[in-house]
């Protein structure tokens, strides 16, 4: 069952996943490229088989009673670039099936994110790291009716989503090593369109994490 703790020991529902890489060196900085795919073989609801009955009835009907075994892909490209030896940069795509619902994790059918990393020896810093990256989160037009009618994903579904926008994060930390071995960092995200809801947010994020160890 989608996003549930039970696991099936007979492999009738499962997932394949696969991944090309290729490392090079420019300018004599390390990079690597990466196409990833999945592709979930399991009994997923259909979005259209929902809003089909919610609008013949005006109920949304419980997803139990509409899974059938299908199929649902996916594909990610991954870029990253070491430009300087300060400084790296990395490129991420995304794209899922949108027509079903999601299996696991969160409702994200399209996402894109571009960002790096500064090491702090420019400021004597150099076990330091600085960080900044942008993303965008879309869902496909199936999923924005199946949740503007009521539908309910994995984190999203407080009744309907009347105005949908794609969702916009900008985030950015500082990770300082307050001794060898001991780091602190601070992170702040900025969240346009949380939850894909244009009358939400926007939202201010704060987090600190502290890591012992090697």
């Amino acid at each position: 069952m989608p996003n549930a703790e039970a696991l099936e020991s007979d492999f009738s529902q499962y997932e394949l996943d696969g991944e090309l890489e290729h490392r090079h060196t420019i300018a004599g900085h390390q990079g690597a490229i990466r196409l990833a795919f999945f592709r979930n073989h399991g009994r997923f609801e259909k979005l259209a088989d929902a809003t089909a009955i919610y609008g013949a009835t005006g109920t949304m009907p419980d997803p139990a009673a509409l899974r059938r075994i299908a199929n649902r892909w996916g594909g990610q490209l991954n870029a990253e670039q070491a430009v300087s030896a300060n400084l790296g940069l990395f490129l991420r795509a995304g794209y899922a099936n949108g027509d079903y619902e999601a299996y696991d994790f969160t409702d994200i059918d399209r996402t894109m994110a571009i960002g790096g990393q500064i090491k702090g020896g420019g400021w004597g810093r150099a076990d330091d790291k600085v960080g900044l990256a942008s993303v965008v989160n879309a869902i496909s037009r199936q999923r924005q009716q199946f949740l503007a009618d009521g539908g309910l994903g994995i984190l999203i579904g407080d009744g309907q989503l009347a105005h949908y926008g794609k969702e916009w994060i900008l985030e950015s930390y500082y990770d300082w090593q307050v001794i060898a071995h001991v780091n602190l960092t601070a992170d702040y995200q900025f969240v346009e369109n949380p939850g894909y809801n244009r009358d939400r947010g926007p939202a201010h994020v704060f987090a600190l994490r502290l890591h012992v160890g090697g």
